[in-house]
């Protein structure tokens, strides 16, 4: 195995990628079998729409996914695979093999979970991000929760950070919206690209988020969830209801 040649290739696929998303949107085209979208021909559909509407890149789950929206649109995709593992809370590509299945199918760079949380395979995480990137040749993007796993995934050999779990690990705030604070810290202190996810529900915010630093942005549920959209309209519809009874 020439690993020059590997590394030289993985670089080469991350510049492509950082430039084609740098200052733009990134859309996740994602749904899960109890949710009403779930299938990779709509999801397929989803992608065309997001590219329509000027997408710079596709965020996509499973390798069924990846593969129809790779067959429907020419963009960039960040490809994973949730797999609930038993004994373990990491669920986004928490395997060598997953990841192998993602690159099949046709991503251009695989999200994992990098949190600090255990994971099936590897006990540490750099051991990790090496061999799905020596077993793909693939860019390997490390989904984090706070600012410590962060710094850890870059020194760990991540080709890029995304903070997607803020909010959604013991070790992270919840907030309502999405975590600027985090994507800023962050900012100042990588040297790695970096992605804004998680909870970015309205275009002020994603601006936010790239004054703040980040490379690119990463919305989904506020664009491809009808039924997370839905949710946000009524309860604001029942909040103003309820205050004008009070009134």
């Amino acid at each position: 195995m020439d690993t020059n040649r590997i590394d030289t290739e993985r670089r080469r696929r991350l510049e492509a990628l950082i430039n084609q998303v740098r200052g733009r949107l990134i859309v996740s085209c994602q749904a899960l079998p109890h949710e009403p979208l779930f299938g990779a021909e709509i999801m397929a559909r989803l992608a065309v729409a997001a590219q329509q509407g000027g997408a710079a890149a596709i965020r996509a789950n499973t390798p069924a996914d990846i593969r129809a929206i790779r067959a429907a649109v020419d963009l960039p995709i960040v490809g994973l695979y949730k797999i609930d593992v038993p004994g373990y809370a990491v669920y986004i590509t928490p395997t060598v093999v997953a990841a192998c299945e993602v690159a099949a199918a046709g991503a251009d760079m695989i999200a994992v979970d990098a949190t600090a949380r255990s994971r099936p395979e590897f006990d540490h995480l750099a051991d990790f991000i090496a061999a799905v990137q020596a077993a793909t040749g693939l860019p390997v993007l490390a989904d984090i929760s706070t600012y410590a796993e962060g710094m850890a995934a870059e020194a760990a050999g991540a080709d890029c950070i995304s903070t997607t779990m803020s909010g959604y690990t013991p070790d992270s705030v919840a907030l309502e919206g999405p975590d600027i604070d985090l994507v800023a810290a962050l900012a100042r202190a990588l040297k790695t690209p970096l992605l804004a996810e998680g909870r970015y529900y309205t275009p002020d915010q994603v601006l936010a988020a790239l004054r703040a630093g980040a490379t690119s942005v990463v919305v989904g549920g506020a664009i491809t969830r009808p039924q997370e959209i839905t949710k946000r309209f009524v309860r604001a519809v029942e909040k103003s209801e309820n205050e004008r009874l009070r009134d």
